[in-house]
């Protein structure tokens, strides 16, 4: 696999967690990134985890070896187009997989997950894992 891929939180747990899989599968691709709504959920769960410290730290390590792309009023409008189109079929997701759905449309990225219904946001290139 090559190009430019941005990671959902559940891919991201996975390889904070050591699943093999997950990671000999990012040893094919070229570029990843984590959104700041990935970021964003990943400190939560450590927050509210047994092991916070752990946790964060192995956060912190990866954010900083891995590019983290924010929203803007580019993703914003994005985001409303995404929402809209779903609210009309009747196939509303969870908000911050909008927001990464928006973000990977923005930057022409392949969203890396664990989720089926990334399937249903028209023109946004997903792969599961």
């Amino acid at each position: 696999m090559n190009g430019r891929h941005l990671l959902d939180t559940n891919l991201v747990i996975g390889l904070l967690g050591g699943d093999g899989d997950a990671r000999r599968r990012m040893e094919t691709v070229d570029e990843a990134f984590l959104s700041s709504i990935v970021l964003g959920e990943l400190y939560f769960g450590a927050f509210k985890s047994a092991r916070p410290d752990q946790n964060l730290s192995k956060i912190m390590d990866f954010a900083s070896s891995v590019p983290v792309l924010e929203c803007n009023s580019g993703t914003a409008r994005l985001y409303g187009q995404i929402k809209s189109g779903l609210y009309g079929k009747g196939r509303p997701i969870p908000e911050n997989d909008l927001w990464n759905a928006a973000i990977a449309r923005q930057h022409g990225l392949v969203i890396l997950s664990r989720d089926e219904h990334f399937r249903d946001i028209p023109d946004l290139h997903w792969e599961k894992w």
